[in-house]
């Protein structure tokens, strides 16, 4: 006599709901991607040349310390650099780019400031290399000296 059971087990999985998790995340990262901004400012970065440009920016600036600036080679508080390049780029076109030097030294902080303060004023503003130190003389050793 043989038992037979009326209650078959289906060894089968269904996949259904793993892909509507999938379809779920998917589209949860799509939406979260599109809402990240990058708060980056504009920045032009001078393209590179077999020869430097023999033709003098026209409103340059060079950041030496936390504490002094150079614009167009006259030293500037920091405290009142916005108003200076207000001025300074009032006599320029629109066309007309900063052209930013900083020195090695220099806080990362300083340097933002000055993007920020031509960011607010829509002014282009090129990031120039500082010139390489020129290498030191070799002085002869002293006699007795190795």
């Amino acid at each position: 006599m043989a038992i037979r059971s009326t209650h078959k087990i289906d060894a089968g999985f269904s996949l259904s709901s793993m892909t509507d998790l999938v379809f779920l995340l998917l589209i949860f990262f799509v939406i979260v991607s599109t809402m990240v901004s990058p708060f980056a400012l504009p920045v032009d970065l001078p393209k590179g040349r077999t020869k430097p440009s023999k033709e003098q920016p026209k409103v340059a600036l060079r950041l030496e310390s936390a504490d002094k600036a150079l614009l167009n080679g006259q030293p500037v508080d920091p405290a009142g650099l916005e108003p200076a390049l207000i001025a300074e780029m009032a006599r320029h076109t629109a066309q007309d780019a900063i052209v930013l030097r900083v020195a090695q030294e220099v806080p990362t902080g300083a340097m933002v400031n000055v993007l920020d303060i031509a960011k607010r004023n829509k002014w282009r503003i090129v990031l120039a290399g500082a010139p390489t130190p020129a290498a030191p003389s070799e002085t002869p050793a002293a006699p007795g000296t190795p």
